[in-house]
């Protein structure tokens, strides 16, 4: 039977696949689309270097394992694997839609890994005790920087929200380092806390209404945190956090009542931003009709979300192939799919790979959730559960957030594909989370002796 650690190798392998088998499609095509049908020469050719890419890529995964390999022994071996699927997969897609933004994104890659690795090393020395203990400054930082975009000079408004903040040419988007944050807060506090929320609080009409003095400290970080994102207009990070939020209250607490309420008070609180924020109740319109000419030939309307809609539509159960969606008009170069790289990324993969593709994709989300709640399941004590079930849940949320948008199941809303869609400060936290998942999972699976000796 393979080890954890030779099985994560060998479950490398799919996504070095992955990127040979995607580039050579997109090379066969753009030939096939400018020249004719490819020779036996341009064949070889376009061989040669979608091997070369996907050595490249592999070598990359290769390096994390070696990392892994030695610093967490015990961790998942399934985590890093699914993390690589993920981005084969988006490193592909942006590079047919622009190859410019892959090699951006491949530079972003590399250095989400060197922060991989650093995050690694450093919980492996000091331990996620550290996290604990600073979590004050945690969470400041986190709010902090997210407010950043809504600055003048750095900040930039688009589509109606404040997301990045520009430094030369640099971007990044700080909730993106806001979500993380606000979890190891949330995982901290109420890990300090647990017993006092359930025990010490008085029952009003059937619900547990906790003490202020322990309950307060942390409705006021998290109030904190969703006022400086409605400031921003970001909406669908601000769900992506509530939704953490209540997942972790009730994994803490096991009171099936606070996030009742919690979804209560969501819905008091959709209904106030929709009726008074001009941002929030547009995007509510288009949402209901997307296909209303007046909202679909405006500025800033529905127009986005109806094509996201056609190109899914257009994808069938198989999809166009690679390389064969239509993003802009071949004469004069209107755009047809706006921001396809980021924003509409699922909905070029549903296109272009069909419905099966674009549901194999959501499995491997639904396979690397499972294994994060797994690791908060086998964790030893209750911060690392508390940490990985967080972690978990804000994947899956920022996760449903954009699919459920471009699907049309929720207002569409600007968040990224975690590993998928383009975006530097999105992969380097994502690579952040995938490190902070293997630390918990190397703790959580590591044999009673080992884990003696090893103290």
């Amino acid at each position: 039977m393979l080890s954890a650690r030779n099985r994560e190798l060998l479950g490398l392998l799919p996504a070095g696949l992955l990127v040979t088998a995607g580039f050579t499609a997109i090379f066969i095509q753009a030939h096939n689309n400018t020249t004719g049908a490819a020779t036996s020469a341009t064949l070889n050719s376009i061989s040669s270097v979608s091997l070369t890419y996907g050595a490249i890529f592999l070598g990359l995964c290769v390096a994390a394992h070696v990392v892994v390999r030695f610093a967490l022994p015990d961790a998942d071996p399934y985590l890093l694997p699914l993390a690589a699927v993920l981005a084969s997969v988006g490193i592909v897609m942006i590079y047919r839609i622009n190859p410019s933004l892959a090699r951006q994104q491949a530079q972003w890659m590399v250095v989400g890994l060197a922060v991989f690795v650093a995050t690694i090393a450093l919980m492996r020395r000091y331990g996620l005790g550290v996290l604990e203990r600073y979590r004050y400054t945690i969470a400041a930082v986190g709010i902090g920087v997210t407010v950043l975009p809504r600055l003048p000079v750095i900040g930039e408004e688009v589509n109606g929200a404040y997301l990045d903040i520009h430094v030369g040419s640099l971007s990044f988007q700080p909730a993106e380092f806001g979500k993380i944050a606000i979890v190891v807060f949330l995982a901290s506090y109420l890990h300090e806390n647990r017993q006092l929320l359930v025990t010490a609080g008085r029952r009003v009409l059937g619900v547990t209404i906790p003490p202020m003095k322990q309950f307060g400290p942390m409705v006021v970080v998290w109030g904190a945190a969703m006022g400086t994102l409605l400031l921003t207009n970001e909406i669908g990070t601000s769900l992506m956090f509530f939704g953490a939020f209540l997942a972790l209250l009730y994994v803490a607490t096991g009171r099936l009542s606070f996030p009742l309420v919690g979804l209560v008070l969501f819905a008091a609180g959709s209904w106030f931003l929709m009726t008074h924020v001009g941002h929030v109740h547009a995007r509510l319109v288009d949402w209901e009709e997307p296909f209303n000419p007046a909202l679909y030939k405006a500025r800033g309307g529905s127009y986005q979300l109806a094509q996201s809609l056609f190109a899914q539509a257009e994808g069938g159960l198989l999809g166009t192939g690679f390389d064969r969606s239509l993003l802009t008009l071949p004469h004069h170069g209107a755009t047809l799919l706006p921001i396809p790289e980021s924003d509409l990324i699922y909905a070029v993969i549903t296109d272009e790979l069909g419905l099966v593709g674009s549901a194999a994709l959501l499995l491997v989300y639904v396979l690397f959730v499972a294994r994060g709640l797994k690791t908060a399941a086998l964790a030893h004590d209750s911060f690392s559960k508390l940490l990985a079930t967080g972690l978990s849940c804000v994947v899956a949320m920022q996760v449903f957030v954009i699919v459920g948008g471009v699907t049309r199941v929720i207002p569409l809303t600007g968040v990224t594909l975690p590993l998928v869609a383009y975006g530097g400060s999105s992969v380097v936290m994502n690579l952040v989370v995938l490190a902070l998942l293997l630390v918990v999972s190397d703790r959580a699976r590591r044999p009673y002796v080992a884990r003696g000796a090893r103290r």
